[in-house]
């Protein structure tokens, strides 16, 4: 019984995440309000969502964490399939336009809640500069990157990455954008 509770209330919660993210989208982050989400949900009351998330806050948290979670779920393949710290730069690379291309309401919606709210990601875009961080150290160790702060270079592959999502979003050609950005990063890389 509690796990079928649990199981509901998860689903409920995605549920009114998903539906955040494409009023964001749609309508931007001033008109997503708890009677927004309501319709574009179809649920029948705000009191749904009020009981789910205490604040908009809260709810926009967790909008920011479904977009992280379903970016590294859409992304999982092509790391794991990488032979290498050098094809995981271009697989991370490469994994991460396709996901902005493939869901350009997640990116929208993350524009907004950056733009309009308290900063997006937070305590997780700091764990993901720190995995690359890792991977550029790893890559150092092995011989596979050339000496550089590998803190930086993390930043900027992040940078590049969300500076090309809006230009993605308006229509940029994923292929074109990754093979630049995977070609630049595997030159300012390279030992």
């Amino acid at each position: 019984m509690q796990t079928a509770r649990r199981a509901a209330t998860e689903a409920r919660r995605a549920q009114i995440a998903q539906a955040t993210i494409a009023v964001l989208a749609r309508r931007g982050y001033a008109a997503t309000t708890f009677e927004a989400i309501c319709e574009h949900a179809g649920l029948s009351s705000k009191r749904l969502i009020s009981y789910h998330f205490s604040t908009k806050d809260e709810l926009l948290a967790a909008v920011v964490r479904k977009v992280i979670e379903d970016a590294a779920a859409f992304m999982r393949p092509a790391l794991d399939a990488a032979g290498g710290v050098r094809d995981l730069l271009q697989a991370y690379i490469r994994s991460n336009v396709a996901f902005v291309a493939a869901h350009p309401d997640h990116v929208r919606a993350v524009q907004q809640i950056a733009l309009n709210a308290a900063a997006a990601g937070g305590q997780e875009a700091d764990e993901g500069v720190a995995r690359l961080v890792a991977m550029f150290d790893d890559g150092q160790r092995t011989g596979a990157f050339r000496a550089f702060d590998s803190t930086i270079m993390a930043a900027t592959v992040r940078a590049a990455l969300d500076v090309v999502a809006e230009r993605l979003v308006r229509g940029l050609d994923p292929e074109l954008c990754a093979d630049e950005l995977a070609e630049t990063f595997d030159r300012a890389t390279r030992p």
